[in-house]
């Protein structure tokens, strides 16, 4: 295992919590609600011209906010590149995309000709987008960008451990003309400032844990507003007999160490077909094992968001031991480097008490498990309360009706998580206990408006009180129902 040092630890440049008070988001809130109603009336194509050029300011400045998001989160900078990737793509879809999704779409009618009904797409308001700290510009400004697009304002409240991230990422979206007041930035903790978003927002979308998510939502059904969520994840991925065992151990290290492990749908579970897992763990564990450490450009995995994350995850591994566990690579902290750094880590042998057997460690922490067939293989991987991602190695045509019984939102065949993810058009989101909603694809711009069915009558009235006509009504409507199951299938 490769290590490098020169950056010893991120916390020197992390804040404090700087809670504004309840008065301050007010004030933030009624001015963005001030500055969303004449948004809401900005032509979409000035709208989407922002977010073109906030497209190219993002990719100009790639640079600079690679550097800000390393200072906070401690990532390695290929990871925080893919975050200013994310953002960019982001706006250029929905940009090129919101056209066609909020223009007036004409439906079919009640009655053909006689009848105009369309579908009419609103703004909810103002809304609250409350992120975490594992990647502060994609999974806080992607959010926004959809939601202001569709002509809503965005108060964001980012952690407390990455607020600068944020903050220069408001600063580019005014520069690429988006005006000031639109998009608020707020600080502080979820128990202050969080809950007096929530208290506020005409929608809320969160990315966070599960337990927090759960009552986030429970908070949003008493507002009767709406509420999106990714959560938590205990993913896994399934090595089929049919898979170059090779190239999957490939794929497991980036599925499993990317971000350090600290990524909502990297992988923490893998299940092996007895066939191929000789080579594949032999493969897997040398691989892991020359990952280097560090924070440069040629470095593998960067260190984790605190030292406080870093026992967190320390605490798993030696549960999982203690109970049984055996490490093949890993499975200890690297204080040579900082207060931060933690080894990639692999384990087999673990036991269904051990904490990690079912928990997300959110960290560079995966196990190992040998499994026969892949009736087995699908029943190991469905054995979890979440449902947020997962992979599949072999045969393509095999791995897509083995798709078919995973219960997931994504399901990547012959990569970890990137293909999914990096699908715009496909929406991506969490079953049971991963989440509510989503984000990418139409529904991820969509579920920031409310639908409008404006229907026009012509000639003929549909009936009603005073309509009269009674049983000669009553026939002709029958055959019109019965003409209209042949002409409109």
């Amino acid at each position: 295992m490769g290590i490098r040092a020169g950056w010893k630890s991120s916390a020197a440049w992390r804040r404090g919590d700087a809670n504004l008070g309840c008065m301050s988001v007010q004030h933030a809130f009624d001015t963005a609600r001030a500055a969303q109603r004449t948004w809401a009336t900005t032509p979409l194509r000035q709208r989407s011209r922002i977010f073109l050029r906030y497209h190219d300011l993002v990719l100009a400045h790639r640079d600079e906010l690679v550097d800000l998001i390393q200072q906070e989160t401690g990532k390695a900078k290929h990871n925080a590149f893919d975050e200013v990737m994310d953002v960019a793509i982001t706006a250029r879809h929905y940009a090129y995309r919101a056209k066609a999704l909020l223009t007036p779409a004409r439906v079919r009618g009640a009655m053909p000709v006689v009848t105009r009904t369309e579908v009419h797409r609103a703004p909810k308001g103002v809304v609250g987008v409350i992120a975490p700290w594992n990647y502060p510009l994609s999974l806080a400004v992607s959010d926004a960008v959809a939601a202001l697009i569709a002509g809503n304002a965005v108060v964001l409240k980012p952690d407390t451990q990455t607020p600068r991230t944020a903050q220069r990422a408001h600063q580019l979206l005014v520069q690429a003309g988006l005006p000031a007041d639109l998009f608020q930035v707020v600080e502080g903790s979820g128990r202050t400032v969080g809950q007096e978003i929530v208290k506020r927002c005409d929608f809320l979308m969160f990315t966070g844990s599960t337990a927090t998510g759960r009552k986030l939502a429970a908070q949003a059904g008493e507002r009767l507003i709406g509420f999106s969520a990714e959560l938590g994840g205990k993913n896994p991925l399934l090595v089929l007999a049919s898979a170059d065992p090779e190239t999957a151990a490939r794929g497991a290290v980036d599925a499993c160490f990317s971000n350090t492990g600290q990524l909502c749908i990297s992988v923490e579970r893998i299940y092996v077909d007895r066939a191929v897992a000789e080579v594949f763990l032999e493969q897997f564990v040398a691989l892991t094992k020359r990952l280097r450490i560090g924070h440069g450009w040629g470095d593998d995995v960067g260190s984790l968001i605190s030292a406080e994350h870093r026992s967190r995850v320390d605490a798993y591994v030696h549960d999982a031991v203690d109970k049984g566990a055996t490490v093949l690579a890993g499975g200890e902290a690297l204080p040579q480097l900082g207060d931060t750094f933690y080894a990639p880590t692999i384990l087999v042998d673990v036991p269904e008490d051990a904490d990690l057997y079912r928990e997300e460690v959110f960290g560079p922490v995966v196990f190992v498990e040998v499994v026969d067939g892949p009736e087995v293989g699908v029943e190991k991987m469905n054995d979890t309360d979440y449902g947020l991602n997962a992979s599949i190695w072999g045969a393509e045509d095999e791995a897509r009706v083995v798709a078919e019984h995973v219960h997931a939102g994504t399901v990547n065949i012959n990569e970890g998580y990137a293909a999914a993810w990096a699908s715009m058009d496909a929406p991506m989101g969490g079953w049971k206990q991963s989440g509510v909603g989503r984000r990418h694809g139409d529904e991820g711009l969509l579920k920031y408006t409310e639908a409008r069915t404006v229907a026009a009558q012509r000639y003929l009235p549909l009936g009603g009180v005073g309509a009269g006509g009674g049983k000669q009504v009553a026939d002709t409507m029958a055959l019109a129902l019965r003409l209209g199951k042949r002409l409109l299938r």
